[in-house]
């Protein structure tokens, strides 16, 4: 397994040039950029993203010898599974842009978040909204051959493996699979058990680490690399057994006063993780 870190990581205001210096740097094996806003940071995507900037990162990219191998995004929050159809548009106008990114990067990959329960809008409503805004995109995706990953976030949309397994099992599309978070489920449950689950179903890793303050359901925080309670030497078992061998991307908050210890730390850590746990 390769090892890569998201964009997010890296401060707002440094540019495409000088993130893929230091992330190359840092001996990272790729990195993973995002759709934002327009004004979210230098070095974001966006819906309006045009040839020239594809064309710098292609070459910064064959520069420093890092591979882009997916494209996440922060601009889906609910619109999966919105009520308002209106909305369901524009999230199928995000992925459609994510693809249209994936492609020119070379990226095989992006990542999505089904959802969108509220007040108003129940599971079973959200569920079956999202369900139906991929389904209506699986002509393109499968004509994209871009995999399109439903990631497990905290929006009481994933609530265990199965419910995971089964929503991409009922979309019954070779390009729809899982982006597993490893760190999302640590709070509730233990990594292992859904890789086991999901197996071949996962085509993309989000590595990060959480620390219990008691044991499972008591609450925790979010921390570093081999600091929290996932189990790496499970995990990375589960993953092989699982037939993974893509990519470990690092997704962790930008430390702007020290970025370059977070590099070198996350990558460090990502080494021993890959070495299931040992150093």
């Amino acid at each position: 397994m390769k090892k890569a870190i998201n964009a997010w990581s890296v401060p707002n205001g440094v540019s495409f040039a000088e993130m893929f210096r230091e992330i190359s740097a840092a001996g990272f094996d790729g990195i993973e950029l995002n759709v934002d806003a327009d004004d979210s940071s230098a070095h974001s995507l966006t819906m309006r993203s045009e040839k020239e900037t594809f064309a710098e990162i292609n070459c910064l990219a064959e520069k420093y010898g890092l591979r882009v191998p997916g494209i996440s995004t922060s601009l889906t929050g609910r619109k999966l599974g919105s009520g308002d159809k209106a909305e369901r548009e524009v999230g199928k106008d995000i992925i459609r842009r994510q693809i249209e990114c994936a492609a020119a990067l070379g990226a095989d990959g992006i990542l999505t978040v089904p959802g969108g329960m509220t007040e108003k809008i129940s599971l079973l409503q959200a569920y079956e909204n999202s369900f139906r805004t991929l389904e209506e995109l699986k002509p393109e995706i499968e004509s994209a051959k871009i995999h399109v990953c439903v990631e497990n976030v905290w929006n009481g949309f994933f609530l265990s493996p199965f419910d995971m397994r089964n929503f991409i099992d009922r979309l019954d599309c070779p390009y729809i699979g899982a982006y597993f978070d490893v760190g999302n489920v640590i709070a509730f449950s233990d990594a292992e058990y859904w890789i086991e689950i999901l197996d071949s179903r996962i085509r993309k890793i989000h590595v990060k680490d959480f620390k219990r303050f008691s044991g499972i359901n008591r609450g925790g925080s979010f921390v570093n690399l081999l600091e929290g309670n996932v189990h790496w030497d499970k995990v990375i078992p589960a993953l092989e057994k699982a037939g993974y061998d893509g990519y470990l991307t690092a997704e962790l908050d930008a430390m702007p006063d020290c970025s370059g210890y977070l590099y070198r730390a996350t990558s460090e850590a990502l080494d021993i993780i890959r070495n299931n746990g040992r150093k």
